[in-house]
């Protein structure tokens, strides 16, 4: 009987029993798992999508293995190499127009597909590819197609395997037709490390079946108001890891530059910080991270399973991010329809999701310096020019009496490095 209560990764180590799943991978090569096997334990929906792969259930990844749908109903486990990384190279900034629509709001582009329609629309697509003119022709879910792959596995030899799609669900985010090519467009509203390969090449097989022009892979991540595009090609057609990128570039919409002397007045508005949250010291150590949470939530309330899937956290990271949100009073927590806990924008943070580039992160700022441990942790690097130490943080948090053992405080100091470092980054952006 499926259980919905019980977590992903607790759902598959029934799985992996039940079925005898590793075992099976090891005397054939791969195990086949239908959808409807999926379903009895939980959802197959939130079961077999795993965007990045620290984020495969703990069972997958002491045995080394991943999954892919192959058939409408049908998935495919084994010791394949399903992802990527993304290289964010060091590149300029470029300030894009932003269009005069009022359909088109730049201070509310925290969808998918909002930030899209602002990436067509502004012309940063015909800018990052420099194909000319293009035209926004397919979006949506559609059948894969019938195809062959070869796809790396370790443990076979000759460190390849053959796989078989047969009309496996393909969802494109947005497709772009020009002169002389077809963009396939994968979309994330954040900061993704990963690229599950699959979401672009089976999207390439299908359309390189379909149409003469060269079809042409775009990844696109908007996160903290900045577009990146990732321009690939498959060197090879048959080979799922022949992923190759070509450029990666990056534009902004916003209007307005932050300055030190914009931090240093907001520290200064702040004056004297309160006392200590009494929420749990945050442990997450990207604060570009936790503007993506918010801005995931911004479009809706999402339970913790939601919240890992949509954000491509695993539980625990859901959890560090959750509660340091909570710290800042920027999420709560409410009831759905369902009675199940979900979690919310609080009334400040929407209004401040909703204010325009500047005002927004100084905004941000201003919450984190409120908080006394942050706020002396940034008097001493305007002090001495450079993000204080993990010691010096440590010395900050014993004199507010954090109640936190000395290790953890050594732990939790990142934190407020990686958060200073946020702020400060703020003036190149």
């Amino acid at each position: 009987m499926r259980d919905n209560s019980i977590g992903i990764g607790q759902a598959w180590e029934i799985l992996f029993e039940r079925h005898r799943i590793a075992q099976k991978v090891r005397e054939d090569g791969l195990f086949r798992i239908s959808a409807a096997e999926i379903n009895t334990v939980k959802e197959a929906r939130l079961m077999a999508k795993f965007d990045q792969s620290q984020r495969l259930p703990e069972v997958f990844r002491q045995n080394q293995l991943s999954i892919l749908p192959v058939t409408r109903g049908e998935y495919v486990i084994g010791p394949f190499e399903t992802h990527a990384r993304v290289e964010y190279t060091a590149v300029p900034v470029k300030q894009v127009r932003v269009p005069e629509l009022e359909t088109l709001d730049a201070a509310n582009l925290y969808s998918e597909a909002s930030a899209l329609s602002f990436a067509f629309n502004s012309g940063i697509f015909e800018d990052a590819m420099e194909a000319g003119r293009l035209f926004y022709t397919v979006n949506g879910r559609m059948a894969s197609g019938e195809f062959s792959f070869r796809i790396k596995d370790a443990k076979r030899p000759g460190g390849r395997q053959e796989l078989f799609v047969s009309n496996a669900q393909v969802e494109i985010d947005g497709g772009y037709e020009g002169e002389n090519a077809f963009i396939i467009c994968e979309a994330k509203n954040i900061a993704a490390e990963e690229l599950l390969i699959r979401q672009l090449y089976y999207p390439y097989r299908l359309w390189k079946g379909k149409v003469k022009k060269p079809v042409v892979p775009v990844f696109m991540v908007y996160s903290n108001d900045i577009f990146h595009i990732f321009v690939y090609e498959f060197t090879e057609m048959c080979d799922y890891n022949s992923l190759h990128m070509l450029a990666h570039k990056a534009y902004t919409c916003a209007d307005e530059t932050i300055a030190r002397a914009d931090l240093e007045a907001v520290f200064r508005d702040v004056g004297a910080p309160g006392k200590e949250p009494e929420a749990v010291f945050p442990q997450a150590d990207s604060f570009a991270r936790v503007v993506d949470l918010l801005s995931v939530l911004y479009e809706r309330s999402l339970t913790r399973d939601e919240v890992t899937l949509q954000y491509e956290f695993d539980e625990r990271q859901t959890n560090y991010y959750i509660s340091a949100c909570e710290y800042l009073g920027l999420i709560v927590r409410e009831s759905n329809e369902e009675r199940e806990r979900v979690y919310a924008l609080s009334e400040d943070a929407r209004a401040l999701m909703g204010l325009r580039y500047k005002e927004k992160y100084l905004g941000l700022v201003k919450r984190i310096l409120s908080c006394p441990v942050f706020y002396h942790a940034f008097f001493l690097a305007l002090f001495s020019g450079e993000v204080p130490e993990k010691a010096a943080v440590v010395r900050i948090m014993k004199e507010e009496k954090l109640p936190l053992s000395e290790s953890t405080m050594v732990r939790r100091a990142s934190t407020v490095r990686g958060w200073l470092m946020w702020i400060f980054e703020l003036e190149a952006k």
